[in-house]
């Protein structure tokens, strides 16, 4: 099932005041190890064209992102996800994988598979096979979420995001990364079918407007800049 997915630029000052109004009403998200939430860090894929980048860059309207993703630094759980996006609608799907299969990916190998489409790894493999899909950026930041049942609203306030072209270093705890400084931070709204209308008034503060925000986009600008600069 696609889901809304809509994304703001906020201010720190927004992003606390906001903050404060789903600390009042909703409860948080079950990843939290911290009263601050819990960091996440992503290895993005993409194929020999970079493909997934040129069509966020331009826009397309159906879109796909390959990514493998931990928390907290830990390895203990290992998500595999592809997310789908047809205009502002997403569709994730997502499996845990043992720590030799992220490193066969990491590899540029096939992992086992189920062989439906709603698999990941499935998915991944293809595109390993006839794109050459390989490890590109990895995306990194601090993660505030909130969520309210019904309508499967989840809320999520994201912090120093940053960068590190090191694909080699996933999933070690000590990572040189590279700030995105002004676009660090990120408002994102999910639901199903509805988005409860209290919700929408607190989330109103006039200057707030929406965005087309992809960490994926700008942490491999951000990368291929801090390249650039070493030459």
């Amino acid at each position: 099932m696609y889901r809304v997915e809509d994304k703001y630029n906020c201010s720190e000052a927004e992003m606390y005041m906001l903050q404060a109004r789903m600390e009042a009403v909703l409860h948080a998200d079950d990843h939290e190890n911290s009263l601050e939430g819990y960091r996440i860090v992503s290895l993005y894929f993409d194929d020999l064209c970079d493909s997934c980048l040129h069509d966020t860059v331009d826009g397309v309207n159906r879109r796909v992102k390959y990514r493998i993703r931990i928390y907290n630094d830990s390895l203990d759980v290992i998500k595999l996800e592809v997310k789908s996006k047809k205009d502002n609608r997403i569709l994730k799907r997502s499996k845990n994988i043992t720590r030799a299969q992220m490193e066969r990916l990491m590899r540029g190998d096939c992992i086992e598979e189920e062989g439906s489409a709603e698999d990941p790894a499935t998915l991944f493999n293809l595109a390993i096979r006839t794109q050459g899909l390989r490890p590109r950026v990895i995306v990194a930041y601090e993660r505030k979420a909130y969520v309210y049942e019904p309508g499967n609203v989840r809320i999520t306030f994201d912090r120093n995001v940053r960068a590190s072209g090191r694909v080699e270093d996933f999933g070690q705890k000590k990572i040189s990364y590279e700030f995105l400084r002004e676009y660090d931070k990120v408002l994102e709204v999910k639901y199903d079918a509805f988005m409860p209308d209290f919700l929408v008034q607190l989330l109103e503060l006039g200057s707030m407007r929406q965005s087309a925000y992809s960490k994926y986009q700008l942490c491999r600008e951000r990368t291929a800049l801090e390249t650039e600069g070493n030459y």
